[in-house]
């Protein structure tokens, strides 16, 4: 990961997704050519329709004379002041209703900025830019700052089966709802055979299948009818765990509930079945966390590296996934130690669960969480210090505009 993206994770950064709009890029120096390509890669843009060509603005009145402009128009300008207004009043010709247009400027000057928005500029972005800061930026002309809840979507998968993914899942919507006091949405993907309603010894009607099945008519209304309340602050969303029809699921068919989930709770924890398929990988590329469960074996070594390697590639402004180790010390049983597999991962275990047969069985034949059966448990205390984690910083903070401390110093906010 890089180190631009570092900063903003550790600065608890929040970007919500783009929606599905055209944009296009017109920009003049390969510094500014590169961000544009690393933003089209980002997961926050993946709705977006996004082109990237080169020229400025002259290549953009030259491109629009004999075709419509899209939603969005990134441009990117070295000219001066007046060559560049005269330009954009050029560019306004060909414009359509309803395009927004963004400039990557190089001058630092309040009233050029004064310039541009009185001509109706959506927004100026002074160059140097960052991948991150860029795409926040965009994102904010279609999110208004505070209007919606952006909720942090934590996705948890086992290596292989049976390494307990499953439990530790649900246990950790479970402790952030009542450790964290989160209001907590928890959803089985896992319709054949998810175990979320098991776990917590209910049975709701309804469920992620009529959700999954029924896009089109899925909203925020829908939604709340689909969730299971169990208790003050966590809501179910469980799998029908039936086998009577078969389970081909499109790529995007988890597109809108996980757009929902972000704008219906501060948190949305996901346990995925473990399978690799093109909507497994989407929902996990689209995830602000990943956690793959492990257990200390050969197989587990391998896959987790694996599933790491691949989304750290896919999500490359993210924080890489992290695994866990779980039922680590199984009697007479040969483990690879938790020294050795970290090291062949290359970063530490974010927990290690120690093998504890009564604790785990005990909640699992009654329908209890582990903090119910144990409150005090090592264990309970080790999600707990997941679960912190996993958060982060989760309010949204603005980041500063390049504008920022000429406008402060002329009293003024930038838009």
């Amino acid at each position: 990961m890089s180190g631009e993206a570092q900063a903003g994770l550790s600065d608890g950064l929040q970007i919500p997704p783009l929606p599905r709009i055209s944009a296009q890029a017109f920009c003049e120096t390969p510094d500014v050519a590169r961000v544009m390509e690393a933003a089209a890669q980002d997961r926050r843009m993946s709705k977006a329709h996004f082109k990237i060509n080169m020229g400025g603005v002259p290549a953009a009145i030259e491109t629009f004379r004999s075709s419509t402009t899209p939603n969005l128009m990134i441009l990117e300008s070295l000219a001066d002041r007046m060559t560049l207004i005269d330009q954009l009043e050029a560019l306004a010709n060909y414009c359509d209703a309803g395009t927004k247009v963004v400039i990557v400027g190089h001058e630092n000057d309040i009233s050029l900025y004064r310039d541009l928005t009185a001509r109706g500029i959506s927004d100026y972005i002074l160059a140097p830019i960052d991948t991150l800061g860029f795409i926040q930026q965009i994102a904010l002309l279609y999110h208004a700052p505070g209007s919606d809840v952006l909720g942090r979507l934590i996705a948890v998968i086992g290596a292989k089966g049976g390494v307990g993914a499953s439990t530790l899942a649900h246990n950790i919507g479970w402790s952030i709802s009542k450790g964290l006091g989160l209001h907590t949405i928890l959803a089985d993907l896992d319709l054949p055979f998810g175990t979320l309603a098991l776990d917590f010894n209910q049975d709701p009607a309804q469920g992620i299948s009529e959700a999954v099945f029924s896009p089109n008519r899925l909203d925020a209304n829908m939604l709340d009818r689909l969730l299971w309340k169990c208790g003050e602050k966590l809501s179910l969303l469980a799998a029908p765990a039936t086998i009577e029809r078969t389970y081909d699921i499109a790529e995007g068919a988890f597109d809108t509930l996980v757009d929902l989930l972000r704008a219906s709770a501060p948190c949305a924890v996901l346990d995925a079945p473990h399978q690799w398929s093109a909507w497994t990988r989407r929902v996990l590329t689209a995830s602000d966390e990943v956690l793959v469960v492990a257990t200390p074996d050969l197989a587990s070594l391998r896959n987790v590296k694996a599933i790491i390697d691949t989304l750290v590639a896919a999500r490359p402004n993210d924080q890489p996934p992290r695994f866990l180790l779980n039922m680590v010390g199984v009697p007479k049983r040969p483990e690879i130690a938790v020294e050795e597999f970290a090291k062949a991962i290359g970063k530490k275990p974010a927990a290690v669960i120690p093998f504890d047969a009564n604790l785990f069985g005990s909640a699992a034949n009654n329908g209890q969480m582990l903090a119910e059966v144990d409150a005090g448990s090592k264990i309970v205390a080790t999600l707990d210090e997941l679960c912190r984690e996993l958060l982060g910083k989760t309010s949204p903070r603005r980041r500063r505009g390049a504008l920022a401390p000429l406008l402060e110093r002329l009293g003024l906010k930038a838009g």
